[in-house]
């Protein structure tokens, strides 16, 4: 059967009077909804873009999709608008690259890169790669001092062209300290390329592959631009099964001359580290989209189901799911808005977005897999039907927190800056919303990518102050109890290496900062008391989970399990306040949206 479902029980329980002293209000719709796009933007250009784009894959339709999915063809059709509609050459030239009054409209913001990476995200997961690539491969192109090649990548841009990266490799993964790919020098000048690249997006396409290696015979990292249609370039093979080309490539003797430099030293080596700092926020975005198509999929289909005589939205667990996946999906886009705005309000002396870049990396999209297997639970096998989004959306969910770093290597990055963010606060200007029209310049200013020690962050109490919620105190609660194990009970020599101990660890550290940008966020965008509550109702209960997970663990101490106990709460429920989150959120989105077929 679709659904995993019971005949209804006739049980009935009391609901508090919390809710009725909430004030009703009105607000926009938060999620994206393609057919009814009303977001505001500062110029016509940007809104042009996004438009286009929706109306591109509405035009496409879900049929042809769906088919272009299963048959995993090349995405032609989508690089050829691109290129009409010079998408990628809008918002992926830095202002300070323009030439004009030709390219006024172009330059690199992340608000807007936001938006097309949430709806690139929203039709399918291989039109958001090809971008989010272009976006990595282009880092080392726009933080380098060599002009004529930043000049090539304009024009390839304005061409239609696509970008790559070519950093990891098969034996290496991602531990760039051991890259294999060298440059030997010649005797009559330049250098011959030799070595292999693995798990490169557009590794068939790219106009420029910017592309990692060393100096041979030397520690000297290096970056330098190769054409993906030399004859010393070997396309290996796709090494996915896919719509998105994800190549092994090798190149033998290819020939490197001093112009095809990018990087070199130092330069090389936080070029590597500072695209990646940029590059991994984008994930988050993906898994949004995703999820937010997958949600009209599958309240449509509940909604409009009838068993034993009742709708499945009717049923008590069913609307506990949907509300969970809501609340979780609302967070996750809130946590991202506001993460982005530290991403542009950053400067040398503000690096606070080297905290949430990660959390966004790994939070939002380990979020994103949560809300998928909450929906799954509910349309069952629906979600395995060929011409369904979701089909697609639960298969490709999975990608997002395994790339740019997995889980795990995020979190060991993330730890480091638990410290400094508990017990030493430092003052900040506030942070608004940062929705202007400019260039991000500071991105690809970044600097040396070291010093992580050194970088203060603001309090975080008062964003959970601003909210005398019955979940927000509980959450406030729960998180004294972790500052006391850290201050009381800290993590001994062994624990500190001990990766298993401190992956839950910073499994909760990383929910008090998602949980503190989620709530600042939530003031700037006016959401509900209701479904803030309703938002730290998940947070409480994901702490005790992470509480129960540390407790078990072989090297928890006695005093360590004491706080985990008392980080064991149960959220405070209130029925009414509740049912206004089901009724005038949740299933308020029955019928909103639909692709066209």
């Amino acid at each position: 059967m679709p659904y995993s479902v019971v005949p209804p029980l006739n049980l009935r329980f009391p609901a508090s009077n919390i809710g009725a002293k909430m004030t009703r209000m009105t607000i926009p719709r938060f999620l994206l909804d393609p057919k009814n796009h009303t977001r505001p933007y500062p110029d016509e250009r940007s809104r042009e873009v996004m438009r286009a784009t929706i109306a591109f894959f509405e035009a496409k339709g879900k049929v042809r999709l769906r088919a272009d999915d299963l048959a995993r063809t090349w995405y032609d059709d989508f690089l050829a608008f691109v290129k009409k509609d010079r998408v990628f050459a809008t918002l992926l030239t830095p202002s300070s690259e323009a030439n004009g009054d030709a390219d006024a409209d172009c330059r690199w913001d992340t608000w807007r890169n936001c938006e097309l990476n949430e709806i690139l995200g929203f039709y399918g997961l291989c039109y958001w790669y090809t971008w989010q690539v272009s976006i990595l491969g282009l880092g080392p192109i726009w933080m380098s001092p060599n002009a004529a090649l930043r000049d090539k990548a304009k024009k390839a841009l304005a061409d239609g062209g696509i970008f790559g990266f070519g950093l990891s490799e098969k034996h290496h993964g991602a531990d760039i300290y051991s890259t294999d790919m060298t440059l030997t020098p010649r005797p009559e000048g330049g250098y011959f390329a030799n070595g292999d690249k693995y798990y490169i997006g557009n590794g068939n396409k790219a106009a420029i592959l910017s592309t990692f290696g060393k100096i041979a015979g030397s520690d000297e990292y290096v970056f330098f631009a190769v054409d993906t249609q030399h004859p010393n370039y070997h396309l290996v093979k796709n090494v996915v099964a896919s719509q998105s080309y994800v190549s092994e490539y090798r190149l033998t003797e290819y020939p490197i001359e001093e112009c095809d430099i990018l990087s070199r030293g130092k330069d090389a080596w936080n070029a590597a580290l500072n695209t990646v700092n940029i590059g991994k926020y984008n994930l988050g975005w993906a898994s949004i989209g995703m999820c937010t198509h997958s949600f009209y999929e599958a309240i449509n289909h509940a909604a409009n189901r009838r068993l034993y005589n009742m709708y499945v939205t009717d049923f008590p667990h069913v609307q506990r799911m949907f509300t969970d996946a809501y609340a979780r999906l609302v967070a996750m886009k809130l946590f991202a808005l506001r993460s982005a705005d530290y991403l542009r309000a950053a400067s040398p002396e503000d690096r606070r977005y080297l905290l949430y870049n990660p959390v966004m990396k790994m939070k939002v999209t380990t979020q994103g897999e949560e809300v998928i297997d909450l929906l799954w639970d509910v349309i069952a096998a629906k979600g395995f039907e060929k011409d369904t989004y979701f089909d697609m959306a639960a298969r490709d969910i999975r990608a997002l927190p395994k790339l740019e770093g997995t889980v795990h290597v995020n979190i060991a990055l993330i730890v480091k800056f638990m410290p400094s963010y508990f017990f030493s606060p430092a003052e900040y200007p506030a942070v608004p919303r940062m929705d202007a029209a400019k260039n991000d310049d500071f991105l690809f200013q970044q600097g040396a990518a070291s010093g992580l020690g050194k970088i203060r962050f603001h309090d975080y109490a008062p964003a959970f102050d601003a909210y005398p919620l019955p979940n927000v105190a509980l959450f406030q609660e729960q998180i004294a109890v972790l500052k006391e194990l850290l201050m009381t009970a800290t993590p001994d020599e062994a624990q500190r290496k001990d990766l298993d101990f401190l992956m839950t660890l910073g499994e909760m550290f990383t929910l008090v900062v998602y949980a503190q940008l989620v709530a600042e966020n939530a003031k700037i965008y006016a959401m509900e008391d209701q479904l803030v509550d309703q938002i730290f109702d998940c947070f409480v209960r994901d702490f005790a989970k992470f509480a129960q997970e540390l407790h078990a663990k072989p090297s928890s101490t006695a005093a360590q399990m004491a706080c985990c106990i008392r980080l064991i709460r149960k959220p405070i429920f209130d029925e009414q306040s509740y049912q206004r989150v089901w009724k005038d959120h949740v299933l308020a989105l029955k019928g909103a949206y639909e692709m066209n077929p």
